[in-house]
């Protein structure tokens, strides 16, 4: 039990640090409430399990070539900045809890799992942590227990998504719409800006 428990915290571990599925969740929390934060978590926690797929049956390697990295790159650049973008100019018709207009879950959750999924320090990220540990613990699990501490990765994931989005839902009930419209942009910005970073690594890879 103990051991299945530091795989939950490892999963907490990696979904804690700022980055551009947090502040997708804060906004989206923030403009629609909780369940479209949640799913923009499960679309990101959806690409993260394709990953860890594709290293345990030992292709990650196919992800972490040159040109699949230069597409998730610019792909990366083109998803994060037009979420940013769009996040900033519907903050300027942010209206009250009962006037403001929905967004579908399918819509969410493809934000999420896109942004996961186009981010090569994602993939880099789980070629490192996860091939290091099916690395150092292959010879001591057998495949079923592998994959049963596996999910302790994923609840600590969902914890950490859960969490997010309570947070962003109960601002969005206890801040005032100025406060609301300034954190959507400011989760704009930072979108934008992880964008901007992606961009300048793609014509950095493609200029190598």
């Amino acid at each position: 039990m103990s051991i299945y428990f530091s795989y939950i915290l490892l999963g907490l571990s990696l979904s804690a640090p700022v980055g551009p599925i947090n502040a997708a969740q804060m906004d989206k929390g923030i403009r629609y409430g909780f369940l479209n934060a949640w799913f923009v978590g499960i679309g990101a926690m959806v690409a993260d399990a394709i990953f860890m797929l594709l290293i345990y049956i030992g292709i990650g390697h196919i992800v972490d070539s040159p040109f699949m990295k230069t597409f998730l790159w610019l792909f990366g650049f083109f998803v994060l900045s037009y979420t940013g973008v769009e996040s900033i100019v519907k903050s300027r018709v942010q209206k009250n809890r009962s006037g403001t207009k929905s967004e579908t879950k399918g819509k969410s959750f493809r934000t999420g799992f896109f942004m996961a999924f186009s981010n090569p320090l994602n993939i880099l990220f789980w070629l490192g942590i996860y091939g290091s540990i099916l690395a150092q613990n292959a010879n001591n699990l057998g495949t079923y227990h592998f994959l049963i501490y596996s999910t302790g990765i994923f609840i600590g994931i969902t914890i950490w998504d859960l969490t997010m989005a309570s947070i962003a839902s109960g601002a969005r009930r206890l801040l005032n719409p100025s406060m609301l419209r300034m954190i959507s942009i400011l989760s704009g910005i930072v979108l934008i800006a992880f964008g901007l970073y992606f961009g300048k690594q793609a014509m950095t890879m493609l200029l190598s």
